[in-house]
C-alpha cells in the first residue's frame, strides 16, 4: 500500500494543488481530509487555470477516483457550482464521492462568520467569512447538519428548525441581522440534496479498501501547518487540523496506514490576514515578491503578506508532521534578487536566540528574525527541467534547506505550469 499525505508546511498557498495534481498521474485515489471552501488550490494545465475549492486536485484525470472526506465542511452551493463548472468543461465526475459524515456549511454560518468578524473590529482574526469556523463550532457542539441528513427530509427539516431557533436569536439580538426563514432555507437545501445525492458514500470504507488493495492513495490537506487549530499561530488559525495527523481523523483510517508525508513549502513565505510573521519582508521587497509570485488569494483575491523563508517555522512543521520529503515551490520567484535572506533563528524578547519555534504565543509575536544571507542566482530558471542545469547558487539554496531542516527535497517548482517541475527524488517510490 502507499498512503501519502500532502501537507502545507507554512501558512498556506504553497502550491499543494499543483503537487497533488502531479502525483495523481500515478495515483489511484485522491481524497481531501479537512477545511472548507476557504481553501483554493490552483492548477495550470495547457495554459488553462483551474481553481478548486472543495473538489480534490486529482479530478482532471479521467478514471481517477476522488473523494471528499468526513473532516471537510461543505457549502452545498459552492460544491454544486464546482460540479456544474466541471461538467460544463467536460470533466468526468463518475469517480467522485462525498463522505456522508461531512458537515454542511449553512447560510447562518456565513452570516455569523461575517457579523462576528465585523464585531471584533481591529481584533478580527481575518477569516475568509465563508462560514467555516461556525460550521466546525456546530460540529463540536453536536448540533451540526451532515451530508447524510440530505437523504432524509424529515431529519433535515427538524435539524434546520432546531438550529434556527438559536441562530435567529443570535442574528437578531446580538448582531442586529434579519432572521432566516426556516421554510425558505429548507427548500433551498433540499434542492441541493437532489444534486449531491448520487455522490454520497462511506469514504472511510473507500480509502481503507484502496489501501488494503495496495493502491496509491493521496491525502490532500487544505490550509497549512501554521494555521492548525491546535499547533498553529493561535488565534490566527483555521478551524481544523491541517497537519498529517488530521488525515487520520478527517478520513477515518489509522496512523499506521500513512507511508509518507510530503511537506510543501514555498522558497519564501506568505500569509494572509492578521498574526505574527517574523520573517516578513520590508514593504519594497515584499511588494517585489508579491508581484513576481502573483501573491493574491485564490478565494478572496486579497494581497498576501510576503517574506523570506523561515527555517525555524519549517523545522517546527517537520516536527509536527514527520515530513519524509519536501516539495519546494516557486523557487523561480527569487531569481530577481542578488542576495536572499533566510531566517535560521529567532531572537526572543528576553534576548534568547533560538532555532526552535516558541511555545508561547507572546514570544512568537515579538520574535525577531536572525538571517543568513545567501547569494542569489539572478537569472531566469523557469525553463530548467533538470537539477544539474540549475545555477550553482540555486542548488546551494536547496542544499541549505535540506541541511537546516534534515529532510530531503524531492520536488522543486519553478513556475505555475504543471511541466515547470524538477524532480530530484521519486516520492511514490519512497512511500
Amino acid at each position: 500500500m502507499a498512503g501519502i499525505v500532502i501537507i502545507g508546511a507554512q501558512w498556506g498557498d504553497e502550491g499543494k494543488g499543483k503537487i497533488v495534481d502531479l502525483l495523481a498521474e500515478h495515483g489511484d485515489l485522491v481524497i481531501r481530509f479537512q477545511g472548507g471552501n476557504n481553501a483554493g488550490h490552483t492548477i495550470v494545465r495547457d495554459d488553462v487555470k483551474w481553481k478548486f475549492h472543495l473538489i480534490p486536485s486529482g479530478i482532471l484525470y479521467p478514471g481517477l477516483k476522488c473523494a471528499i472526506g468526513n473532516g471537510v465542511v461543505i457549502d452545498p452551493k459552492v460544491l454544486t457550482g464546482e460540479l456544474d463548472d466541471l461538467r460544463a468543461k467536460g470533466i468526468d465526475l463518475n469517480g467522485l464521492r462525498i463522505s456522508a459524515n461531512a458537515h454542511l456549511i449553512m447560510p447562518y454560518h456565513m452570516l455569523l462568520d461575517h457579523a462576528g468578524e465585523a464585531r471584533l473590529g481591529k481584533l478580527q482574526i481575518g477569516t475568509t467569512r465563508r462560514g467555516i469556523g461556525p460550521a466546525y463550532a456546530d460540529k463540536a457542539s453536536r448540533v451540526g447538519i451532515r451530508v447524510q441528513d440530505l437523504l432524509d427530509e424529515k431529519i433535515l427539516r427538524q435539524k434546520i428548525q432546531t438550529a434556527l431557533s438559536v441562530k435567529n436569536v443570535l442574528l437578531r439580538k446580538i448582531y442586529h441581522q434579519r432572521p432566516i426563514d426556516k421554510d425558505v432555507m429548507t427548500e433551498a437545501t433540499l434542492r441541493y440534496a437532489e444534486r449531491i445525492r448520487p455522490f454520497i458514500a462511506d469514504t472511510s470504507l473507500i480509502v481503507n479498501r484502496a489501501l488494503d488493495e495496495g493502491k496509491v492513495v493521496l491525502c490532500e490537506g487544505a490550509q497549512a501547518t501554521l494555521l492548525d487549530l491546535d499547533h498553529g499561530t493561535y488565534p490566527f488559525v483555521t478551524s481544523s487540523n491541517p497537519i498529517a495527523a488530521g488525515a487520520c481523523v478527517g478520513l477515518g483510517f489509522g496512523p499506521t496506514r500513512i507511508d509518507a508525508v510530503l511537506g510543501v513549502a514555498k522558497a519564501y513565505v506568505t500569509r494572509v490576514g492578521a498574526g505574527g510573521f517574523p520573517s516578513e519582508a520590508d514593504p519594497e521587497r515584499g511588494e517585489r515578491i508579491r508581484e513576481q509570485g502573483a501573491e493574491y488569494g485564490t478565494v478572496t483575491g486579497r494581497e498576501r503578506r510576503c517574506g523570506w523563508l523561515d527555517l525555524v517555522a519549517l523545522r517546527y512543521a517537520t516536527r509536527l508532521n514527520g515530513f519524509t520529503q519536501l516539495a519546494v515551490t516557486k523557487l523561480d520567484v527569487l531569481s530577481i534578487f542578488e542576495s536572499i535572506p533566510v531566517c535560521t533563528h529567532y531572537t526572543l524578547p528576553d534576548g534568547t536566540v533560538t532555532e526552535d519555534f516558541p511555545g508561547h504565543q507572546s514570544d512568537f509575536h515579538h520574535a525577531q528574525p536572525v538571517y543568513t544571507d545567501l547569494p542569489g542566482w539572478n537569472t531566469d530558471i523557469s525553463h530548467v527541467r533538470d537539477a544539474g542545469q540549475l545555477p550553482a547558487a540555486a542548488r546551494d539554496y536547496l542544499d541549505f534547506i535540506e541541511q537546516q531542516v534534515g529532510v530531503p527535497v524531492a520536488i522543486v517548482g519553478i513556475g505555475q505550469r504543471r511541466d515547470q517541475i524538477i524532480t530530484l527524488r521519486d516520492v511514490l517510490a519512497a512511500a
